[in-house]
């Protein structure tokens, strides 16, 4: 079954309040997504958000990289040869790993569609639900530990703390205030997103250690290329530390692994150009004993339905953060995964159950 089309549009979507980390702060969730129609009229899903202080792409370059590039060597081509596709769209342009993942997301779920089964089951099938944490965005602490505190009465027990911005004495009150109004049966991981330098990242890890604020693990605590400092801080804390920005390819992921510069790896699509390469990157992981997390940028519900197939598949998945659709102001995809507060579960239609997008939301950008 051939591809017949490929089609891309624009939307976006107000945050319900803006969304804050040491790297930015977002307020109107923009995407790009991608339609592949295939001989037989089947539409396969996919997304890529502009997340420039990440992966270096916007808007234009999402859908230049597209239009221009990627959709005419991927036109006409047979859906059969699965593998052949991916090396075309991984081999063609070098980076441009979100619009990579849009269309390789679409493929899967066109793939899964063609055998008539959800896409978590056509890649492994291990679980059929995920839970998923919410994220607590960097702000004073009366702020975030309110934000803190409606998110538990909502029925959420990992909170995702956002940390790095200011002094680190600043980023442990923080964490107090929220320890202390949320109590120890919640667990609290921190994010710094690169906000820390090495010697930094010790000194306040150990003073949380020292406080029994309980940590489940700290993520990316120094800047991205950072590989030894990365080391430094794991060597040097009690504290699983979690690689999230560092991590790209495989190439990457042989290099952290290697050194045994983290605990945990943090795996998204938009860095690593889809599920095909996370699926490698998982199973290079597991084979040194690493869990991963899934995680995601400011997506809507087709990012994170790819997002959540892929890591319900995996057992050495282990963690989830797919909290984004959760943080709109509207609701723009019919069907794909459906959140019952933190558990996120699975229709049972073939490939991400997407059933289509709302009228008046797409145009040509």
């Amino acid at each position: 079954m051939k591809i017949q089309s490929i089609e891309t549009f624009e939307v976006s979507v107000p945050l319900i309040k803006p969304f804050k980390t040491a790297l930015r702060t977002v307020t109107t969730a923009y995407s790009i997504y991608v339609v592949i129609t295939d001989e037989a009229g089947r539409k396969g899903y996919g997304e890529a958000p502009p997340t420039h202080v990440i992966t270096g792409e916007t808007l234009v370059s999402i859908k230049h990289t597209i239009d221009q590039i990627l959709a005419p060597v991927l036109l006409g081509k047979d859906l059969a040869n699965a593998e052949q596709l991916f090396t075309i769209l991984h081999e063609t342009i070098i980076g441009n790993t979100s619009a990579k993942a849009a269309l390789d997301m679409a493929i899967f779920d066109l793939l899964a569609q063609q055998v008539e089964q959800p896409l978590y089951r056509y890649l492994g099938g291990y679980r059929d639900s995920v839970e998923t944490d919410f994220t607590v965005s960097v702000n004073a602490p009366e702020e975030m530990v309110e934000d803190a505190k409606q998110y538990v009465a909502a029925g959420f027990d990992v909170l995702k703390i956002k940390v790095g911005i200011g002094h680190i004495s600043e980023d442990i009150a923080r964490i107090k205030a929220i320890r202390e109004h949320v109590g120890y049966d919640i667990k609290l991981r921190l994010d710094a997103n690169q906000g820390w330098n090495a010697k930094e990242a010790v000194k306040a890890i150990r003073q949380m250690e020292d406080a029994g604020l309980a940590i489940e693990l700290i993520e990316q605590p120094v800047i991205k290329h950072d590989f030894e400092g990365l080391k430094y801080v794991t060597d040097h804390t009690y504290t699983p530390i979690m690689a999230d920005e560092a991590i790209f390819s495989p190439v990457d992921l042989k290099r952290l692994l290697e050194m045994r510069a983290a605990d945990l790896v943090n795996l998204k699509l938009m860095k690593s150009g889809g599920i095909y390469k996370a699926m490698q990157m998982n199973k290079m992981a597991e084979a040194y004993g690493v869990e991963c997390m899934v995680g995601s940028m400011i997506e809507t519900k087709i990012g994170l339905s790819a997002a959540a197939h892929f890591a319900a598949s995996q057992r050495n998945i282990t963690r989830y953060d797919f909290d984004a659709p959760l943080m709109l102001a509207a609701e723009i995809i019919d069907g794909g995964i459906q959140y019952h507060g933190r558990v996120v579960t699975f229709a049972n239609n073939p490939g991400l159950g997407i059933n289509g997008i709302k009228e008046g939301v797409l145009h040509d950008g």
